[in-house]
């Protein structure tokens, strides 16, 4: 039985397949306040210009390639049983390979109606004003915005006490519910924390600490976990 590996990856692991965030601008996510085009405030204000918004968000990640902190993480499964948790909302860990990927904060090619958040839908072209569900409500993107619930977060967390080893790659820890998810880790797990800037994490008996990109960060948690399988 393969030891399980349980991975919480944010925005720092697509940054370097060119997908920028929020948190690197000050509150500005390609030019916009975040609460302009990612919260239900804004959604009501100008649906239009969250769409617009979210339909070049969509184009950005067709147009980006995984990168090799991504396919790290994919080649990772052939010795552990590896489930990621992503506050990202594109697909690079899929198009990498890895199986089981879990989406705190909503899904790119995902929309749904706006009087039900479980009529879902595929999407890879634009979604328009107009565009409706089945069921007659306006079609969104299937993203959890700031002020709503994160419906994964309990299953998430279920995932983390799972963990034999556990790794937080490319996120700040500044995002609530997600960061609260370290706190479910059982205790002396080994754990690895990897960004360009490290963020601050709980006392932890077993943790590792590497202050590099995720693309060389994920490389050397490749070598440091060579011992253990």
């Amino acid at each position: 039985m393969k030891p399980r590996l349980v991975v919480l990856t944010g925005a720092g692991i697509s940054a370097e397949s060119g997908l920028r965030t929020f948190r690197d601008s000050d509150g500005l996510w390609e030019g916009y306040n975040v609460y302009e085009v990612a919260s239900p405030q804004g959604w009501q204000k100008d649906p239009q210009l969250v769409l617009d918004f979210y339909n070049q968000r969509r184009r950005d990640v067709k147009a980006a390639m995984p990168n090799a902190a991504h396919l790290g993480l994919a080649a990772l499964q052939e010795q552990f049983d590896v489930e990621i948790i992503t506050q990202n909302i594109d697909d690079l860990h899929e198009r990498a390979g890895s199986k089981k990927v879990l989406h705190l904060h909503g899904e790119i090619f995902s929309m749904r109606s706006v009087l039900d958040e479980h009529r879902k839908y595929r999407i890879i072209s634009d979604i328009n004003i107009g565009d409706k569900a089945a069921d007659g409500g306006q079609l969104r993107p299937d993203i959890v915005w700031f002020g709503e619930a994160v419906p994964k977060i309990e299953e998430a967390a279920a995932v983390v006490m799972t963990a034999d080893v556990f790794a937080v790659i490319g996120t700040s820890l500044v995002v609530y519910p997600a960061a609260g998810l370290v706190d479910y880790l059982p205790e002396g797990t080994l754990a690895f924390v990897i960004d360009r800037k490290l963020p601050q994490m709980p006392q932890m008996s077993n943790l590792m600490k590497i202050e590099k990109p995720a693309t060389e960060g994920i490389a050397d948690m490749i070598k440091a976990l060579e011992g253990l399988i």
